[in-house]
């Protein structure tokens, strides 16, 4: 079954999809107040609602979802039901919520509170932002949707959406997709039982390159020249220039299910499990996957240190970072998998039961890594220059779960 694009084209050079701009959940007068043209009415919606002032972090507790400014103090705290995952928009601003609806947005400027917009999605999964396209997958459809985050703004203030391009896949499954900066799309292959690999689609909707030798694919990162990276459970599958290549593990069993990448550096980096029949969810294995060198190495952490696919980032040099259960970050060289420095944090944790238990996170932005601790309800700041805490919130109203900052 070939892919479908539905789209009204509304502008030449960019890919425009006839959907419904929003959902909105019980607010039928800004359904009808349409977007405005007008630069004076763009210049009124700035000033009602101003960017905020730094960094802001979202964070999710059973029951709501807070927003804290760059000291770390509670800045909004809106209800919300059941385990919740957060995404940052791509705009620097607003923050994407999964809801049973779909991905509903958080405004995190200067009144943050969650909007009424909602881009619809059946069983909301991954959004992954790259460039200045953000996309959105749902795993009840395997519909992509596809919009210029910095759209959102303009739009969400007046109670709408960007417009968006919506891509069908070929059968409903847990996937993932990314759009490069050329318009080409790279989007999963599965179905609900299994998921196989990745196919990349042109500026029309055309199939231009596929790939099946992706067992289990799940994780994406797209680092330096445009080179779009998979996780596999036997290796990586990379796409570069219109092909698709595959770098295999150094084990017959070697999965990464998540990746970080940077567009300075050619190297992904990402969790590694090498065995097959491990219980639990705490690795101790990073994968160093270098696309320009066409290998893929792996680094332990110090022994008896374990982390989730919650408590890795890439650091100001480009160095992986990494929230060990002894509670302390650990930084990584990713070209010699060279331990590099050890800050202490918080206290020792224990891996979850769940993958949607709270357990401690880890986003870093620019120099600073921002921890979450469930055991003491509390967010930390630290300077990843010096390794010192440089800030602390207070006791939080629910024990942190998942966390985005924009």
């Amino acid at each position: 079954m070939r892919n479908t694009t539905v789209r009204t084209t509304t502008t030449p050079s960019k890919r425009r999809a006839a959907v419904a701009p929003a959902l909105l959940l019980g607010v039928a007068a800004l359904a009808l107040t349409g977007c405005s043209t007008d630069p004076a009415d763009a210049e009124d919606r700035a000033e009602r609602t101003p960017a905020a002032d730094g960094t802001r972090l979202t964070v999710t507790y059973d029951g709501g979802v807070l927003v804290l400014d760059q000291d770390l103090r509670v800045v909004s705290d809106d209800p919300i039901e059941g385990f919740t995952r957060v995404n940052p928009a791509g705009d620097g601003r607003h923050v994407l919520v999964t809801v049973p609806e779909g991905f509903r947005v958080l405004d995190t400027a200067s009144d943050p509170a969650l909007t009424d917009a909602v881009f619809p999605a059946d069983a909301g999964g991954h959004a992954v932002v790259h460039g200045d396209r953000t996309t959105l997958f749902a795993d009840g459809t395997g519909d992509v949707t596809a919009f210029d985050h910095d759209d959102l703004a303009d739009t969400v203030d007046d109670g709408t959406l960007p417009e968006v391009d919506t891509t069908r896949s070929e059968a409903a499954h847990h996937g993932v997709a990314i759009e490069l900066e050329d318009g080409t799309l790279l989007t999963t292959i599965g179905t609900e039982e299994s998921r196989a690999g990745v196919r990349a689609l042109d500026d029309d909707g055309s199939e231009v390159a596929r790939s099946e030798v992706c067992p289990d694919v799940h994780g994406e990162g797209t680092v330096a020249d445009e080179v779009a990276v998979f996780g596999c459970t036997d290796g990586a599958l990379v796409y570069r220039d219109g092909t698709f290549t595959k770098i295999d593990a150094p084990t017959e069993y070697g999965r990464t299910g998540n990746l970080f990448t940077t567009d300075s550096s050619s190297v992904a980096v990402g969790d590694y499990n090498d065995d097959p029949d491990s219980e639990g969810y705490l690795l101790d294995q990073l994968a160093l996957i270098d696309t320009a060198q066409g290998s893929y190495a792996t680094a332990d952490l110090p022994e008896g240190v374990g982390f989730t696919f919650r408590d890795l980032a890439r650091g100001p040099d480009d160095e992986a970072v990494v929230l060990g259960s002894d509670g302390a970050l650990h930084t990584v060289d990713v070209t010699t998998g060279e331990h590099l420095d050890t800050f202490p944090v918080i206290d020792a944790w224990e891996g979850p039961v769940e993958w949607q238990d709270p357990h401690p996170a880890l986003k870093v932005v620019g120099d600073n890594a921002f921890v979450t601790d469930p055991a003491t309800k509390t967010v930390h700041a630290v300077d990843l220059t010096s390794g010192e805490v440089v800030a602390s919130s207070d006791e939080l109203p629910g024990v942190p779960n998942e966390i985005a900052v924009a």
